[in-house]
């Protein structure tokens, strides 16, 4: 496997895992109807991405006065975690 690939792989891979986070924060803005079935599934699959990576980072710092932080101390982490991969491959 190429060095190109594999950077190429890991820029990805961080790129849906921020993106769906993001989402997440905006959905958790607006009330989603979710007797919708493929709205449901679509809701099920973002929260399955997401929540393993936020959950523990929810533990670690709780909300506070109604706010998560989670999200954004996760985005950090992973932008942080990607250059260090990055870094190893070049």
């Amino acid at each position: 496997m190429s060095t190109v690939f594999l950077a190429q792989f890991i820029q990805l891979l961080f790129t849906i895992l921020t993106w769906a986070i993001i989402i997440r924060i905006l959905l958790s803005w607006v009330r989603i109807n979710t007797s919708n079935p493929v709205v449901y599934r679509l809701m099920e699959i973002l929260y399955q991405i997401t929540e393993p990576i936020l959950a523990p980072a929810r533990q670690i710092i709780p909300p506070m006065g109604g706010m998560d932080f989670s999200p954004i101390i996760v985005l950090i982490l992973l932008s942080l975690l990607e250059r260090f991969l990055l870094s190893l491959l070049f």
